[in-house]
C-alpha cells in the first residue's frame, strides 16, 4: 500500500508559490524549496521529477488557473463595468496580499524572456490580462484602440505597483494602482 502524502497538492503549491514569490526562481535552492514544503528533497523530485522547473511550472499554471477564476471571468463576464471592476480589484488585492507579494510572472520571467523556460506562459498570461482589461474598458465605452492601450496600461499600473511595493517595502504604491484602475479602465 502506498504511503500517504504528507502534505497534499494545493498547500504544496501554495508553499512552493510563496518561495518562488520570496526569492526568485534563481534563488529558490531545492533545499529552500524542500525546507519551505517540510518534504525531503527526495519527495519532491518524487512528486516533481523536473526537478525545480517542473515545480514552478506547476505553481505558474495554478496561479494562471486561480486568475483564470477570480479575475479573468470577471473581466470577461457580462454586466456593469464598475461592479466588475471592483470584483477584480479585491481579487488582485488578496492574491497579492495588499502588495506584500511579489508577481509570480515577474519572479519566473528569466533575464532573457524571450529564451526563459517560462516565456511562452508569461507572455500568454499577461496578453490574457491586457484583453480582459482592454473588453472591460470596450464594456465601459471605450473605443477598440483606446481600451486596448488602457488594458495594457492597467496591467503596467498592477505591475509596477507591486514592483514599487517590493522595492520600498510599502504596499502604498500598490494600493495606489489599485485605486487607479477605474479611472485607467472606465473613464474616457
Amino acid at each position: 500500500m502506498a504511503r500517504p502524502q504528507s502534505i497534499d497538492e494545493e498547500e504544496l503549491l501554495s508553499r512552493l508559490g510563496r518561495v518562488f514569490r520570496d526569492v526568485g526562481y534563481e534563488g529558490a535552492s531545492v533545499a529552500v524549496l524542500s525546507e519551505a514544503t517540510g518534504l525531503q528533497k527526495a519527495s519532491l523530485y518524487h512528486r516533481y521529477p523536473g526537478g525545480k522547473q517542473e515545480m514552478a511550472e506547476h505553481v505558474l499554471s495554478a496561479a494562471m488557473e486561480w486568475f483564470g477564476e477570480h479575475v479573468v471571468a470577471h473581466l470577461d463576464a457580462d454586466g456593469p463595468a464598475e461592479r466588475r471592476l471592483a470584483e477584480v480589484t479585491k481579487s488582485l488585492s488578496t492574491f497579492y496580499e495588499g502588495g506584500r507579494q511579489a508577481c509570480l510572472l515577474n519572479v519566473l520571467a528569466s533575464p532573457r524572456v524571450e529564451t526563459g523556460p517560462f516565456s511562452f506562459a508569461i507572455k500568454a498570461a499577461m496578453e490574457q490580462l491586457i484583453d480582459g482589461f482592454a473588453k472591460l474598458a470596450r464594456d465601459a465605452g471605450l473605443g477598440v484602440r483606446m481600451a486596448r492601450e488602457r488594458g495594457a496600461r492597467a496591467l503596467m499600473l498592477v505591475q509596477g505597483g507591486l514592483v514599487l511595493a517590493r522595492g520600498l517595502g510599502s504596499v502604498e504604491p500598490f494600493r495606489q494602482a489599485l485605486k487607479a484602475l477605474p479611472e485607467t479602465l472606465l473613464k474616457e
